[in-house]
C-alpha cells in the first residue's frame, strides 16, 4: 500500500466494472527538480508539469522496453515541450520559449503571471501533440501525431485517442506549488487516466448495455476528483481510488516509482560530434572549447583539441 508522504510513483489500478484500467500519478520531489532546474515562469512550469503527468500516464498503459515521449510542438509561447520516460521509470523533460512572444502575453496579463492565460492555444498555439515509443535501432519507432485540439493537454491526449486509436478514454490531471508553502512552495503533479480496453469476448445485447453504463458511471465519478485531491501529499491514493470508484469495486497493484534521471553522457555527446566536420566544431568553440548543454538536465560537457582530434580520429575508422 502507498502511504501519505509518498511520492513519484504510478500506480496501476482496475475498476471491477468490465474492461476499465487505470493509473494513478504523482510526482513531488523528481519534479520539482526538474522545473526547479530550469527556472521556467510559472505558466510554462504549470504545463511543462502536466505534461509529466500524462506522459506517465500514458507510458505506465503500454507494454515497452525502452523510451515513451510525449512532445508539444506549436507557434506561441512555448514553441516545444518534451517530457520521456523510460521503462524503468525515468524522466525528463524541458520546455523551450520564445521569449518574445511570452513577453508579449505577460504584457496582455498587465504583467501579473497569475492573471495569464495558461491555456494549450494561448501557451502553445497551433501546433500538434506527438506520442512516440522508440524501443531501440533494432525496433520499430511508434509515432501517433494528432493536432493541439483542445483548451488543456489532458484534452488534446483525449482528442488524440478519440480520433487515432478509437479508444474511450477519460484523463485529469493537475500541477501546482504545494499550497501547504504557497507561491514560493515546491511543485506537485498528479494525474488520473481510466480507459476502456476492447473486450475479445462477444457479448449479448444486455452485456453490452450494462458495460456502457459502467463506463459513463466511471468517467462521470473521474470528473469529480479535485485537484487537491490529485496534489495532495497526505492523502493515500488508494483512499482516492475507493472514494471516486467503490460503487463498482477497485484493485490496486504494485506500484511503479519515477525518478528524475537524465540518460545525456559524455559519450552520447562525443559520439554526436563525431559525425561533424571539424571545421563546424572549430567555429563553435566558446573560450578554446566546444561546450554543450543537456536541454533537460542543463549539465555541460566541455570538449578541447585533444578531445576533439580523439573524436575526429574515431569516426573516420
Amino acid at each position: 500500500m502507498v502511504t501519505p508522504g509518498d511520492d513519484d510513483f504510478v500506480l496501476p489500478f482496475q475498476v471491477d466494472a468490465p474492461d476499465l484500467r487505470g493509473r494513478l500519478v504523482r510526482l513531488g520531489p523528481a519534479m520539482n527538480e526538474i522545473l526547479n532546474r530550469h527556472n521556467y515562469p510559472d505558466p510554462v512550469a504549470t504545463v511543462l508539469g502536466e505534461a509529466m503527468a500524462l506522459a506517465n500516464c500514458l507510458s505506465d498503459m503500454l507494454k515497452y522496453d525502452g523510451v515513451f515521449s510525449l512532445q508539444a510542438k506549436g507557434d506561441g509561447p512555448i514553441k516545444m515541450l518534451v517530457a520521456d520516460v523510460t521503462t524503468d521509470g525515468n524522466m525528463r523533460a524541458y520546455a523551450d520559449v520564445n521569449e518574445e512572444a511570452y513577453a508579449e502575453a505577460l504584457e496582455r496579463a498587465g504583467g501579473d503571471e497569475h492573471a495569464m492565460d495558461r491555456s494549450v492555444p494561448k501557451l502553445l498555439g497551433g501546433g500538434y501533440l506527438a506520442f512516440t515509443v522508440d524501443q531501440g535501432e533494432y525496433a520499430q519507432l511508434y509515432q501517433g501525431i494528432v493536432a493541439l485540439d483542445g483548451q488543456t493537454l489532458s484534452e488534446c491526449v483525449h482528442h488524440y485517442f478519440q480520433q487515432s486509436e478509437q479508444l474511450e478514454t477519460v484523463i485529469k490531471v493537475a500541477c501546482a506549488k504545494d499550497e501547504r508553502v504557497g507561491d514560493v512552495g515546491p511543485w506537485r503533479a498528479g494525474g488520473i487516466m481510466v480507459q476502456r480496453v476492447p473486450d475479445s469476448d462477444r457479448r449479448d445485447e444486455m452485456e453490452d448495455e450494462e458495460a456502457d453504463d459502467a463506463w459513463r458511471r466511471t468517467a462521470a465519478l473521474l470528473s469529480t476528483a479535485s485537484d487537491e485531491e490529485l496534489l495532495s501529499a497526505t492523502l493515500a491514493p488508494e483512499r482516492l481510488l475507493f472514494r471516486l470508484f467503490h460503487e463498482d469495486g477497485v484493485r490496486v497493484y504494485p506500484m511503479h516509482q519515477v525518478h528524475d534521471v537524465c540518460r545525456c553522457s559524455a559519450e552520447r555527446v562525443g559520439r554526436m560530434l563525431a559525425h561533424q566536420d571539424r571545421a563546424e566544431l572549430d567555429d563553435l568553440k566558446i573560450d578554446g572549447d566546444v561546450v554543450v548543454t543537456c536541454q533537460f538536465c542543463s549539465r555541460e560537457y566541455r570538449f578541447n583539441d585533444n578531445d576533439l582530434d580523439k573524436l575526429t580520429a574515431s569516426s573516420t575508422h
